[in-house]
């Protein structure tokens, strides 16, 4: 399970190395290059609001290659030398520990500040997107929180088996903001000026934590590029259980080859909807495919042939239509249809050789730890009654803490700033309706989508899975943001690579929410000029 854990937490990591490459055009700032002479010296460092400074670090980096720490690990190359100033904050009384590193470019530094986000349970950055920042010519922030890796969930109970409402604070919030306060302070320690532009760029869990500084910290960036964004946490973390409670109730474990055979049939049928076939589908919403229509169809797994039955079928219904209560009430989205099924429904097999359920780690731990506050409950164990009692609960306890979903963003729109997300229809972890669902919560409450998109834009992906993992999926969404906040230029459409039916690269405009993408009638179906934007209900 692991090397499946690694791989899909991977996700966040190409995404950070693809958002920092800014073309030339966009490479000069209001204010140029600082004029002091460079020196890699620690800072005097003024603590935030509630906070005590324990220490204050500076030292020379050659740069070269970044290896990536932790479990998600990566490696960037042709880093430049830089400045790595760390701090050590602490909140008196609660006995945290939060890191902010802050890495300056020696020379070539572009005027701009940028921070990082996290990934999973991982508040910040393991590095590689530090160093591709600062091969961009960023300085560029992030911190840890004073907690773990991204799958190290060891800090969220305290030694009487509470929850550890402080570090639960850190991870949901403060600890961005006081980055964004140090980081701004520690550049203008070293250059002697403040950064021209500060933007914070994330996906995933560093996507949820950009959201959080535009609701509660809303002067802290300039623009905030916050991609697949864990929004709802309280919410989905327990909804993405959900595959896992349907196959253990059902006792029914489809394989893997059978999953695929769902997913390959639904985009098959719903792939035509966009007006050609590319395997791409545009529009999952509009997407009727029934999975009884396999019901009795063979498919070959590794040498055997399998039959596709009944109960298999019920059990992808459910998953795709996503959770309810035991009367039938709909708690929230299910796994998009054309997202791969085994990142949440995933099995193994058990000790006699039958198939048992082996659950994403993320939303196992969330249920394990910080609801049943037991680390080594067994998440195999839930009923569909007892799942409905985790989501309110979860609800509950925590939406005030972590949900961020506050839908009044009159604040930041007032300090001027921009807000940039994508999100891909496929992505198998976090369904891109719950971000369709917070958008549209934003319009509700601030005068209707033109007025929003003034300053905060959406664009959905095609066939693009979580954080474009494995590289199915890339935009340079920071490229467009600072158009944005530095030249007025409001992206009308998102330029992206995409792969198609047979795996090729595809190009795509992502169209901005709610149009999706319809082919024109002529024209390469692999190159974005054969498409137009239309709202969906057109043809």
């Amino acid at each position: 399970m692991m090397k499946r854990v690694l791989t899909m937490l991977a996700a966040g990591v190409p995404l950070a190395a693809a958002a920092v490459c800014v073309p030339t055009a966009w490479a000069d700032p209001r204010s140029g290059p600082a004029a002091a002479p460079f020196s890699c010296a620690a800072p005097s460092v003024q603590a935030p609001a509630g906070t005590a400074v324990e220490s204050v670090t500076a030292v020379s980096r050659e740069g070269g290659t970044i290896d990536g720490t932790g479990t998600l690990g990566g490696t960037v190359t042709g880093v430049p030398a830089f400045c790595e100033v760390t701090v050590t904050l602490t909140h008196p009384g609660d006995g945290d520990h939060a890191q902010m590193r802050t890495w300056l470019p020696v020379t070539g530094w572009n005027g701009r500040f940028q921070a990082l986000g996290g990934s999973a349970f991982q508040a910040g950055d393991n590095g590689v997107g530090l160093g591709t920042a600062v091969k961009s010519g960023y300085a560029v922030t992030t911190t840890d929180a004073g907690v773990g890796d991204a799958i190290d969930t060891s800090w969220a109970l305290d030694g009487a088996g509470k929850v550890d409402s402080a570090l639960l604070e850190n991870f949901a919030s403060r600890s961005q903001h006081e980055a964004a306060v140090v980081g701004k302070e520690v550049v203008d320690a070293v250059y002697g000026k403040r950064p021209s532009y500060s933007y914070f760029t994330g996906c995933s869990t560093g996507g949820r934590q950009g959201y959080m500084e535009a609701q509660r910290y809303p002067g802290d960036y300039d623009g905030i590029l916050a991609d697949a964004p864990a929004v709802n946490w309280d919410e989905f973390e327990v909804a993405t259980l959900w595959p896992q409670v349907v196959m253990n109730n059902e006792k029914t474990y489809p394989t893997d080859c059978e999953f695929t055979a769902f997913t390959n049939a639904a985009v098959r049928a719903c792939d035509p909807l966009d007006g050609v076939k590319d395997g791409l589908v545009n529009d999952p919403e509009r997407c009727t495919f029934d999975p009884r229509s396999l019901i009795g169809t063979t498919v070959e797994c590794r040498g055997r042939q399998l039959t596709i039955t009944a109960a298999d079928a019920a059990v992808v219904r459910k998953i795709w239509d996503g959770p309810r209560t035991p009367s039938g009430q709909k708690l929230w989205s299910g796994v998009p249809i054309g997202a791969d099924l085994q990142g949440l429904a995933n099995t193994k097999p058990g000790t006699d050789g039958n198939p048992v359920g082996d659950p994403f780690v993320v939303p196992a731990r969330w249920v394990a730890t910080w609801l049943e506050k037991d680390p080594s409950f067994d998440v195999s164990t839930v009923t569909y009654s007892q799942f409905t009692r985790l989501f309110r609960q979860s609800e509950a306890e925590y939406d005030a803490v972590i949900g961020t979903d506050a839908p009044d963003l009159s604040a930041f729109r007032a300090s001027g700033g921009k807000l940039l997300s994508w999100h891909g229809q496929a992505d198998q972890f976090i369904p891109a309706q719950g971000t369709v669902a917070y958008r549209k919560q934003v319009e509700a409450a601030m005068g209707g989508a033109k007025r929003v998109d003034d300053f905060y834009r959406l664009f959905l992906a095609p066939g693009t899975s979580h954080c474009g993992l494995n590289g199915i999926g890339s935009a340079d969404g920071l490229a467009a943001l600072t158009a944005w906040v530095e030249h007025g230029k409001a992206p009308a459409t998102l330029p992206a690579t995409l792969t198609g039916a047979s795996g090729q690269k595809v190009t795509r405009d992502l169209c901005r929410y709610p149009q999706v993408s319809r082919y024109q009638g002529h024209g390469d179906p692999a190159a974005a000029a054969s498409f137009r934007c239309a709202a969906p209900s057109q043809g």
